[in-house]
């Protein structure tokens, strides 16, 4: 099984990013997780996608459309989706019809971190909006916010909080069980 896991940050040190690195390393045997990120990306223009698809969206769709499924790390910013991850969405459902051919049915799950105090809670409910609009088979059993991340994470990016850790592996570990009841033949 193979999963992209997505970082919806562009930052170097992103509490997002790092939240992804730490579940890519619970994976359980027999599962790859892959991270992504936006960058290189444009913003959407119109005017740019009459000339053609940039390589980054199309590398990325690419990688996407090989995967199982789509783990998606969501910062919040101003009580919504992160411009950037918004962006790259827009992006991968281009032309018209793209994001049904590549979001559709693929199991999608979200975490996220902030240094906040409310998780991420509404940026992952804007996102399942758009993802819903996607027709992704978003997994309803558990979604994971991480607040106060600064704690969370030490200088160097590495989860250090039990109890973090600990939902963190409950949560990949119930998201690769949902993704391998969806890809059973």
């Amino acid at each position: 099984m193979k999963i992209i896991a997505l970082s919806g940050a562009l930052r170097r040190a992103s509490y997002n990013t790092a939240l992804l690195r730490a579940a890519i390393a619970m994976a359980p045997e027999g599962v790859t997780m892959e991270l992504r990120t936006l960058h290189g990306i444009p913003l959407y223009d119109g005017d740019v996608e009459a000339q053609g698809i940039p390589e980054a969206v199309t590398t990325l769709r690419e990688d996407i459309r090989a995967a199982d499924a789509l783990l998606i790390g969501t910062p919040e910013y101003n009580n919504s989706i992160p411009g950037v991850l918004k962006n790259g969405i827009d992006w991968l459902s281009r032309p018209s019809g793209e994001g049904a051919r590549l979001f559709g049915g693929r199991p999608t799950a979200l975490i996220g971190a902030t240094p906040g105090g409310f998780g991420t809670v509404q940026s992952q409910d804007a996102l399942l909006s758009v993802l819903r609009t996607l027709g992704c088979d978003f997994w309803m059993a558990g979604r994971l916010m991480v607040s106060r991340a600064g704690a969370v994470f030490d200088a160097e990016g590495r989860l250090v909080d039990d109890k973090v850790h600990a939902q963190l592996q409950a949560f990949v570990e119930g998201f690769v069980a949902f993704v391998q009841k969806r890809c059973q033949p």
